[in-house]
């Protein structure tokens, strides 16, 4: 192994365990690299010196005619910048050739949000066995409480608690933080835990919450999958990802009321910058709410 890969992995394991974060980040980050190697291959298995800006700004162009979007060219970016901090902080290079790298202006869109009404049809699934009152508790209590995809499948038994009606949930830099459970979702929560659980860990012993056909802890494709299926069963026409509750959560809650601090807390921003974004969202349905409803809205 040459010396760039070596630091790729020096790298990985400074972002596992000093920085602590989650394996999907990494892999991303392992991802970004590796592609980057791949295209400077010649020049970087020489020395970590000896690739300039020229190199990096090349490889960018490559990206961007191989039809990439702006999200994934800036996360590369991204990568890129941050592996050669890492190099520079460790003294592995004197120089960092992607100090002056530029992230490209990405377009901003608004967050994808279901209507109540759809989430209601979304919700409604027929219950009459093991599975539907595991994915009915999932669905519950991802709207209930704006978890992200990776949290919900690594709950485990000792986050939960049905007495206090909270979750207990690590987020983005393994930040916790406590969410209360409302009504609806603790109670679809405690039927499948006590009544159906058990059935489909298939003797093994497994602390995740929410288990597989296989009697495993559900893996995020895997709920994927499930969360499709759903949406076609119920008709649900709009296009929309796991993410997309996250969203709805807490737009809904915008929209009835909450205040956007309790907004951000519950959804584990640490900047309400990030959390603003869902005023716009709130602003956008109205605008559009009096356009369809107002007489005199156009002419």
């Amino acid at each position: 192994m040459n010396e760039f890969l070596e630091r790729i992995e020096d790298f990985i394991t400074y972002l596992r365990i000093d920085k602590k974060y989650s394996e999907n980040t990494i892999e991303s980050y392992h991802h970004d690299l590796m592609r980057y190697y791949d295209y400077n291959k010649n020049v970087l298995k020489k020395n970590l010196e000896t690739i300039k800006k020229k190199e990096i700004t090349s490889y960018l162009k490559y990206l961007n005619e191989s039809g990439l979007d702006q999200r994934t060219i800036s996360r590369n970016i991204s990568s890129i910048r941050s592996f050669y901090k890492f190099l520079l902080i460790e003294k592995y290079i004197r120089n960092n050739p992607s100090e002056l790298l530029e992230l490209p202006k990405r377009k901003k869109t608004l967050p994808k949000v279901l209507s109540m009404e759809e989430i209601d049809k979304l919700l409604n699934i027929k219950l009459d066995d093991a599975y539907s009152y595991r994915n009915k508790a999932m669905l519950e209590l991802m709207y209930a409480t704006g978890l992200r995809v990776s949290e919900l499948i690594n709950l485990k038994l000792h986050d939960i608690d049905l007495n206090m009606a909270y979750v207990r949930t690590l987020g983005k830099g393994s930040k916790e933080r406590i969410v209360p459970l409302g009504d609806v979702a603790l109670k679809y929560l405690s039927l499948y835990i006590n009544n159906y659980r058990n059935n489909l860990l298939k003797k093994k012993a497994c602390d995740y919450i929410f288990i597989n056909n296989h009697g495993s802890a559900l893996t995020r494709q895997g709920f994927f999958k499930i969360l499709k299926k759903i949406a076609k069963e119920q008709d649900v026409k709009t296009s929309f990802s796991p993410h997309t509750l996250r969203h709805s959560f807490a737009t809904h809650l915008l929209e009835n009321g909450a205040d956007l601090r309790s907004i951000q807390e519950l959804l584990g921003h640490s900047d309400i910058s990030t959390t603003q974004i869902y005023t716009h969202i709130s602003n956008q349905r109205l605008k559009e709410n009096y356009k369809q409803f107002h007489p005199h809205a156009d002419e």
